[in-house]
């Protein structure tokens, strides 16, 4: 049976695959069916919500012809990380059954004339804030998977990234200035989470002015903010945690000494008595719903990442990783292809989560 054949197949089976925390790195056969729901969807260009300004009657058209690259898995950044996903599992796992099928999908989709065109589209003068900021990380991340992965195909996908990377970049860096409040929420629009992906592919690419700004972001917004309240999350619809996020951004500029203690006035109830207890689902087949799935395994890698930026010496760091594993294991019980509400995004956060991406290259 061909590869792409064996990998629908388990996609057929509607199984759920629970990943544990200690089971690091991800071995191959998980990667595979995580690679599967994102093979599933990168293509798939119906159903789909497009958040699309219309300039004249003109940009009336489906989502592969506005957005050629990146119009499957519901929504433009679903699609970017799915594409995100499949570079990472292949980078990781290039021997596997499965990454045959990745790099041919890559190839399909990313396109020097796709990708010129989607950089044309999100340079349209009434386009500044489109996907802002979060598909604007995620399609960070994916230049910076690509830049660290060795193979020939890769280089190509990252030398044609460029322009719609640099429209990225540029879109953050004349936004970042003029922003003067935090967006503090749960959801797409919080810039918390969104810094700490960006400031991983400034690190990576060696971009010194992005880093400074995002520095001045994060000491304007976020240095002195002290009791963050952790027993007011979740809200309904999160799949990110406002209080966790800030956190894993702040690790990433501070030192681990100045970290501990920035964290002891911002977040003081580590490690108490239910702290914080692992978000619950009520339905996964409802879209918004579904996000607590990724909620749980978003606090997971920013539980890790935040011990990480602490002392090892830290007596915090023993509470965070077993906050880490028990969200972990709660959140990759969501992660099946049961659903397409949740089967079109959630293993891009597992494999973000299992193979520690925000704290290993």
């Amino acid at each position: 049976m061909p590869c792409r054949h064996r990998i629908l197949a388990v996609l057929l089976l509607g199984l759920v695959w629970l990943a544990p925390a200690d089971a690091q790195p991800l071995d191959e056969a998980r990667a595979g069916r995580f690679a599967a729901l994102a093979l599933a969807c990168v293509e798939k260009e119906f159903p789909n919500i497009v958040h699309h300004v219309m300039a004249d009657a003109q940009d009336v058209d489906r989502p592969s012809r506005l957005t050629p690259a990146f119009y499957g898995c519901f929504d433009w950044h679903s699609s970017v990380h799915g594409h995100w996903l499949l570079v990472r599992l292949a980078r990781l796992h290039p021997e596997a059954g499965f990454a045959a099928d990745a790099k041919a999908a890559l190839a399909r989709n990313l396109t020097q004339s796709r990708l010129l065109q989607e950089a044309a589209y999100m340079a349209h003068p009434e386009r500044a804030g489109f996907e802002r900021p979060y598909g604007h990380a995620w399609l960070l991340q994916l230049v910076a998977e690509l830049e660290q992965w060795d193979d020939a195909d890769a280089r190509h996908w990252r030398q044609w990234l460029r322009p719609l990377e640099e429209v990225t970049v540029h879109r953050l860096s004349d936004w970042l200035p003029k922003l003067r409040y935090p967006i503090r929420g749960g959801e797409h629009y919080q810039t918390a989470f969104a810094f700490g992906l960006i400031h991983d592919y400034a690190v990576q690419v060696e971009n010194s002015t992005l880093r400074a700004l995002l520095a001045d972001a994060g000491q304007r917004f976020y240095s002195a903010d002290r009791d963050c309240p952790l027993a007011y999350e979740p809200s309904g619809h999160d799949f990110l945690s406002p209080c966790l996020a800030e956190a894993d951004f702040m690790r990433r500029l501070l030192p681990p000494e100045r970290f501990a203690e920035w964290l002891s006035a911002f977040l003081p109830s580590i490690g108490q008595p239910e702290w914080l207890p692992v978000g619950e689902v009520s339905d996964r087949a409802d879209g918004k719903l579904a996000h607590i799935d990724g909620l749980n395994l978003s606090r997971a890698w920013m539980l890790e990442g935040i011990a990480a930026g602490l002392p090892e010496s830290d007596a915090r760091r023993a509470a965070l990783h077993v906050a880490a594993k028990a969200h972990g294991e709660a959140g990759a019980a969501g992660v099946s292809d049961a659903h397409y509400a949740g089967s079109h995004w959630l293993a891009s956060f597992a494999v973000y989560w299992l193979t520690q991406r925000g704290i290993a290259r």
